[in-house]
């Protein structure tokens, strides 16, 4: 329908003028900058990254933006002919693995945080579903430490290691594949400057045609069903015109909330 979608293009600077994102600049795979003007801007860049890329933002936004805090992980993914954990419940599986989407493992002995098993997302995200088990094993760290500047190697060799210790596996001679992924700013955490967010928000709140959106995009641990409703909200409101944004960030403020199976 007219939409265009530019891979590898990095937003470095957000362009305003008076009270309104006139556009953006972002850069190209070869570090060429390209600007973009536009009516409407909706961000899911994280919401450090987008005050940071701002001119003239006050002294106090900036420094709460600076001092919002994340937490980043690295995900190695392990193929293996078989688990050693045994499906104990009536829960039918293919290959009758246990039926876990996620196994958080409570085992302080070991760094591994949480167990992803890919085969029961949709036995499509595997080659060969009846005989083998694609895991994930996620480890939590920041950006530039020890752990997150580990070689992809060590990082396998220590996930072998923990699940051979937590007896998940029997040992390197069941991993038929491995491979190991960084994903910045996982997790927008809830400490450091985020007490004072609401600096944040009411600052970005006066451009008129700016729209913040998704778990980065708000600095809010929303899961997807919530990060997609911000930005229904959001087409909403450009849709009627409506100026005020109260309803896209009270998405999942609500102080319960259950996933129901029906």
């Amino acid at each position: 329908m007219g939409g265009e979608i530019r891979m590898h293009a990095r937003v470095i600077r957000i362009l305003t003028e008076e009270g309104r994102v006139t556009g953006l600049v972002y850069t190209d795979e070869e570090g060429n900058e390209h600007t973009e003007k536009g009516d409407y801007v909706i961000s899911s860049m994280p919401l450090k990254d987008l005050v940071l890329a701002m001119s003239d933002v006050p002294e106090n936004v900036r420094e709460v933006a600076e001092g919002l805090p994340y937490r980043d992980f690295v995900t190695v993914g392990l193929l293996v002919d078989r688990l050693n954990l045994k499906n104990e419940t009536d829960i039918r599986t293919l290959g009758n693995i246990v039926p876990d989407n996620w196994i958080y493992v409570q085992d302080t002995g070991v760094k591994l945080g949480r167990i992803q098993i890919f085969n029961n997302w949709s036995p499509y995200m595997v080659k060969d579903p009846d005989n083998t088990v694609w895991i994930g094993l996620e480890y939590f760290c920041a950006e530039g430490d020890d752990y997150w500047n580990m070689p992809n190697k060590k990082w396998k060799g220590m996930a072998v290691r923990e699940l051979k210790k937590m007896g998940v596996i029997g040992g390197i001679e069941n991993v038929l594949d491995a491979h190991c992924e960084r994903v910045k700013k996982a997790y927008p955490a809830y400490f450091d400057t985020y007490s004072r967010i609401d600096e944040i928000i009411s600052y970005l709140d006066g451009y008129d045609n700016l729209f913040c959106v998704g778990r980065n995009g708000q600095h809010r641990y929303n899961n997807m069903d919530h990060s997609m409703e911000t930005s229904f909200q959001t087409v909403d409101n450009i849709l009627s015109g409506k100026k005020d944004k109260t309803n896209i960030w009270n998405v999942n403020t609500e102080k319960d909330y259950h996933e129901e199976k029906k």
